[in-house]
């Protein structure tokens, strides 16, 4: 055996001639493989590596298992829905807005096919390429394309179609529709855009639209890039009702986004279809009777709340911002002194002037004023250092409350108002609905400002004095009110003390948010008056003799009272634009079984019976037609139509006569 052979020391080499070399070295290496074989059966490779060896496979498997089972189970139905996406698009179908009527039907808002140009990146292979295109087509600055494109890329998904370019002529459509094919990704939009026929004629009123921005998307899950909503007026006031439900169409496409097939998955529905309560002749013919002048007019029925006109001058024409305004329009409408984007009615705050007296008298006779009791005029009251003037230089004399009202004393009205004081005023004015808003249904309406001992010292740090008191009761001072809560109070008087919220919407019920805290009697007092004051007062440019009327006039300072040398206060022509006073007057007339309440404010017009006494008077002669019972009137050889009457009918003024304790009784419904 191996273990037992004996090794035997070999005696030095001989040296290795050609003919013994081979055989040698044949049997070393027979040797050499004997040693191997006999090592190898001994060797025993180490356990640990097969071990290693067998985990790391079984690990290999179990992760490509529980991936498998992974992708396969736990994620099927959702790679199912991504691979449907690839295969399957959506198309938004825009609906159109419901369109807007006045109280005949005359169409106020309507909807127009635009067109516009979209890009889906997914499917564009050179978006910068494509960009320049785009602007030398549509003469867009190429920089608003690629700004737009950089801002809005991230709100759509890269197969959805992002809008650039709107508002396309039809000669624009048809030159890109030649060439589409040559730009894969563009897409021609085709949609309903908003038109305004009438233009600034109600423009305040029904405001406008635009493209939604991102907060308005981020707020509203149902819009999109492109979607149109409402930025003012009733068309931001109504938007979830003038909105319509866009429809869907669904599109197989293939791996190079070409369309295979496409269906109609859900149908768009239009908007609701509204009328208005607003009258078109009315409102052009109170626009007219404006003639440019910065200022507003207001008609409401006064026993529905409706309102049958609600002018503002100037205005704009709210097609520009449907079709996208440019800047330069925009930056002219902003910056213009004279504020057209301003909604006189419900957006500006005026003092009142002496419309506010109609409130006052109400006022002192629910606080025990005797209306037979007279007070002296003399043309001014002195308080301390301090000179309080009427606006009648050589005074009015003694004035009992109606004559205070059919002359506006203002020296009446100081001494009653301080005998009471501020307090009183101040509350009762509130529970008339001023210092609160309306509820009309247009956006950002203002409340006014009933001013108070409270209010002068948290925000003027002033203690409020007597003469703040004496400005306050001739609606001077820190009062200020909206041109729409002057015909909420007036109405109110009419009605029998109803507050009513002023209606736009044709069926809107009659609603009642207030009521004056005022004897009906008392009420019918202030109204004789108003009669009186039509008559032949300060608001006689109003009167007719065909109709039962009522009136008062109004003229706010703006600035401080401004005398001459010789002590003579300065006339309107005098006087830079703004430093003019406000021009006021409050009526009702009633005629043929219709009533009703008109307001006319005219900024920096100077005086009430003087500049909006006569606008008032051509918005009486629309709805009234001439005066055919005034002394000297000739009817015209060839018959002219009067002046529309407006519906529904309020009710004549039951029981009106010369009596100053009748006033108009509410008509039952």
């Amino acid at each position: 055996m191996t273990k037992n052979r004996r090794i035997i020391p070999s005696a030095a080499p001989e040296p290795a001639s050609p003919l013994t070399e081979a055989p040698r070295r044949k049997r070393k290496n027979w040797r050499s493989w004997l040693t191997i074989q006999v090592e190898s059966e001994r060797y025993q490779p180490p356990r640990s590596g097969i071990l290693l060896l067998q985990v790391l496979v079984g690990i290999f498997f179990f992760v490509f298992v529980t991936r498998f089972w992974y992708l396969q189970l736990h994620l099927g139905p959702e790679m199912t829905t991504q691979a449907q996406k690839n295969r399957l698009r959506t198309e938004r179908i825009f609906a159109p807005r419901g369109r807007i009527f006045d109280d005949h039907g005359n169409i106020l808002a309507d909807n127009r096919t635009a067109y516009g140009l979209a890009i889906i990146r997914e499917d564009c292979p050179d978006i910068p390429a494509t960009l320049a295109q785009i602007s030398q087509w549509t003469d867009t600055p190429l920089e608003q394309l690629q700004n737009r494109y950089n801002q809005d890329r991230f709100k759509t998904k890269p197969f959805e179609a992002l809008p650039l370019v709107s508002g396309l002529d039809f000669g624009q459509v048809a030159r890109i529709e030649a060439e589409l094919v040559n730009w894969p990704g563009l897409e021609i939009m085709v949609r309903t855009n908003r038109y305004y026929p009438e233009k600034d004629l109600f423009a305040h009123v029904l405001g406008y639209v635009a493209e939604a921005n991102s907060a308005e998307m981020e707020k509203d899950p149902d819009l999109a890039m492109g979607d149109l909503v409402g930025k003012a007026g009733l068309e931001l006031e109504l938007e979830k009702r003038l909105r319509g439900h866009k429809g869907l169409y669904q599109m197989e496409v293939d791996a190079h986004g070409r369309m295979l097939a496409k269906s109609l998955s859900e149908a768009p529905s239009a908007g609701q279809e509204l009328a208005l309560s607003l009258d078109r002749d009315l409102q052009q013919a109170a626009w007219d009777a404006l003639a440019g002048e910065a200022g507003c007019v207001v008609v409401m029925e006064p026993d529905t709340g409706k309102l049958r006109a609600l002018v503002t001058s100037p205005a704009y024409d709210n097609n520009l911002f449907a079709a996208g305004i440019s800047r330069r329009d925009w930056e002219a409408l902003r910056t213009s002194k004279r504020y057209p984007l301003q909604n006189r009615v419900i957006q500006s705050v005026y003092p009142p002037g002496s419309v506010w007296k109609l409130l006052m008298a109400v006022f002192f006779l629910e606080n025990g004023v005797d209306p037979r009791e007279t007070v002296f005029c003399g043309g001014q009251t002195k308080l301390g250092n301090q000179i309080f003037r009427c606006w009648r230089r050589g005074g009015h004399g003694s004035q009992t409350l109606e004559q205070s009202l059919i002359n506006s004393c203002d020296v009446y009205y100081y001494i009653m108002a301080e005998r009471l004081g501020i307090d009183k005023i101040s509350a009762f004015a509130k529970q008339c609905g001023f210092g609160r808003p309306t509820g009309v249904d247009l956006p950002h309406e203002r409340s006014g400002l009933v001013p108070s001992r409270d209010w002068k010292q948290r925000y003027r740090k002033q203690v409020w004095v007597r003469g703040d008191t004496f400005n306050t009761s001739i609606g001077q001072g820190f009062t200020l009110v909206t041109p729409i809560q002057m015909a909420v109070y007036v109405s109110a008087m009419l009605n029998g003390g109803d507050l009513l919220k002023p209606q736009l919407l044709e069926d809107a019920p009659r609603e009642v948010r207030g009521r004056i805290p005022a004897e009906l009697s008392h009420l019918r007092f202030v109204v004789q008056a108003m009669r009186r004051t039509a008559g032949g007062g300060t608001a006689k440019v109003v009167g007719r003799h065909d109709a039962d009327m009522g009136g008062k006039t109004g003229t706010a300072q703006v600035t401080k009272l401004k005398m001459t040398a010789n002590d003579r206060r300065l006339r309107t022509a005098e006087l830079a634009y703004l430093h003019r006073d406000h021009a006021w007057i409050a009526t009702w007339g009633s005629k043929n079984g219709k009533t009703y309440v008109v307001i006319v404010m005219v900024e920096h017009g100077g005086g009430g019976s003087s500049v909006a006494g006569p606008v008032a008077k051509k918005v009486y002669e629309y709805l009234f037609g001439p005066d055919t019972a005034a002394p000297g009137y000739r009817a015209p050889e060839a018959p002219q139509p009067a002046g529309r009457m407006l519906g529904p009918a309020s009710g004549p003024l039951p029981g009106m006569t010369n009596d100053s304790n009748d006033l108009p009784k509410r008509r039952r419904r």
